[in-house]
């Protein structure tokens, strides 16, 4: 009896590439995310890494569109890896290409405020950012401008309560997200505003964005004004405003507010 032998034929190399080239980008934007998040770099080397991540991940994907055209042709195994690598590499870059998207006619602003005639300052946060991130001098009359334009509806709250009571629902709210409090001043009526710096992450990748909330007497109340700046980078693809406006409805929930009316 002769026996055949039965020799099969290898997966497509873009295939296997495509593949490992996928799986070598997830491990690379994960990386990136641990390194921002326990802050063994800057918020810069990482982005870099994240980016280069992203690259890799759309080579991955090219490389398993070109398989796929190499198996339908030429009928080589590989499928199922080319179809993981595609998977993978859309999964990784869908994301962030959806932001784009969603943002591409966002401002290029990365310093929202309520108050843009005397925005809130940063001043113990002034100290804690590294040489490298953005000015925390607002930039004046032209960002106003295109904030108005964008973002008409970022506005100051008013209160009804005292803003000591304003000041101490403020705080409530931002350690209940598990922000970073960097300092915390009560109002002292006569004498100064209060006010609450904190550090914020992004959801992803917890890049640190800074915001300041300033507290005022107003009337019989308390006027409330949020700072929110993205520490690198000239475009916040509407992150910011996004934050001010959910810390508004959570603050006026919580001292059942009134918005004021626009500057």
């Amino acid at each position: 009896m002769v026996r055949r032998l039965i020799v099969e034929e290898p997966p497509s190399r873009l295939a296997n590439w495509s593949q490992w080239l996928a799986l070598f980008a997830l491990v690379v934007a994960l990386l990136a995310v641990i390194i921002v998040r326990l802050d063994l770099v800057e918020a810069i080397p990482g982005f870099v890494v994240l980016a280069s991540a992203l690259v890799l991940a759309t080579i991955a994907i090219l490389m398993a569109a070109g398989a796929f055209v190499v198996i339908w042709k030429h009928g080589s195994p590989g499928f199922g890896r080319a179809f993981t690598a595609f998977v993978l590499g859309g999964l990784m870059v869908a994301y962030p290409a959806y932001l784009g998207g969603r943002n591409f006619r966002a401002p290029a602003i990365s310093d929202i405020t309520t108050d843009t005639a005397d925005p809130p300052r940063f001043e113990a946060i002034a100290q804690v950012r590294p040489r490298r991130a953005n000015s925390i001098v607002y930039a004046g009359a032209e960002v106003a401008q295109r904030q108005r334009a964008a973002y008409p509806d970022i506005a100051p709250l008013q209160t009804a309560v005292t803003p000591d009571e304003a000041h101490s629902a403020a705080l409530d709210v931002l350690n209940g997200r598990k922000w970073r409090v960097i300092a915390t001043l009560r109002p002292q009526a006569g004498r100064r505003d209060g006010r609450i710096e904190a550090v914020a992450r992004t959801l992803i990748m917890g890049f640190p964005d800074d915001v300041v909330v300033r507290v005022r007497p107003s009337g019989a109340g308390a006027r409330i004004d949020i700072r929110s700046a993205s520490r690198y980078g000239r475009q916040d693809f509407g992150s910011n405003a996004r934050r001010i406006r959910s810390l508004l409805e959570e603050i006026e929930e919580a001292v059942g507010a009134q918005p004021a009316a626009s500057r």
